[in-house]
């Protein structure tokens, strides 16, 4: 049984940890929100789960590195400063980043991989995702992950290869080029479909989240996947083996 500290308890994803963590038969060793203690927590955790803001999460790597223990960090918007912060904190403590803690969107990033690794670039990619009205963040953390696994296929660099925000007299798209819708409205949990559009025939990977537990049992899983591996930098694959 692990001791598992939730970041961001009082969100609707703390809630569903809680009940995930329960049900897995671990032990929620505490939680915390906005100005809360990650240090106190960490040091009674035997593995964190982040799911706070980008703000917070220096504070919050310093506290797993501080006791030792590995994180996994399920908060979105992150940039290249956060990204850096996580690259310095995998050098003492193992951690886990992910845009989407879901089983099936780790596995459709697998397919959307190995997709765009056999596809050539006149196969346009494009992710679309839709989420709640209350979403602050786009494209999603889920859709960059998937846009990145494209990116990884093909053997390119997705920030010098990505179109967003298309309005007005955009011009002809760019070949190889990996576009990005995002819509916003209602309850949604999370919808995501990757279109590979070729030549007279197109292609179409998707993923619907009905429930956000899904996303709570799979940090939960790789919450405790992490307990006991070396220092470094993972990803919700490696949890499922692939």
């Amino acid at each position: 049984m692990a001791r598992i500290g939730i970041i961001g308890s009082d969100g609707r994803m703390g809630h569903a940890l809680t009940r995930a963590i329960e049900a897995a038969g671990h032990e929620v060793s505490g939680g915390i929100d906005r100005g809360g203690d990650a240090g106190r927590l960490a040091d009674h955790s035997d593995t964190l789960v982040d799911f706070s803001a980008p703000a917070a999460l220096e504070n919050n790597l310093h506290a797993a590195v501080g006791a030792g223990i590995p994180i996994l960090v399920g908060t979105t918007g992150l940039g290249e400063t956060q990204q850096a912060l996580i690259e310095s904190a995998a050098l003492a403590v193992p951690v886990l980043q992910t845009g989407n803690t879901s089983l099936g969107v780790t596995l459709l990033a697998h397919l959307v991989k190995q997709a765009a690794a056999s596809l050539g670039p006149e196969w346009d990619i494009e992710v679309l995702e839709m989420h709640h009205r209350m979403k602050v963040d786009a494209p999603s953390g889920t859709a960059l992950l998937l846009g990145q696994a494209a990116a990884e296929g093909r053997g390119i660099e997705l920030a010098g290869n990505s179109e967003r925000g298309r309005d007005g007299h955009t011009g002809a798209r760019a070949e190889g080029a990996i576009g990005f819708a995002s819509l916003r409205g209602g309850t949604v949990a999370g919808e995501h479909s990757v279109i590979l559009a070729g030549p007279q025939e197109r292609l179409v990977l998707s993923h619907s989240a009905e429930d956000r537990m899904i996303f709570a049992h799979g940090a939960v899983r790789g919450a405790t996947w992490l307990i006991g591996q070396p220092a470094g930098r993972y990803t919700m694959g490696q949890v499922l083996g692939l």
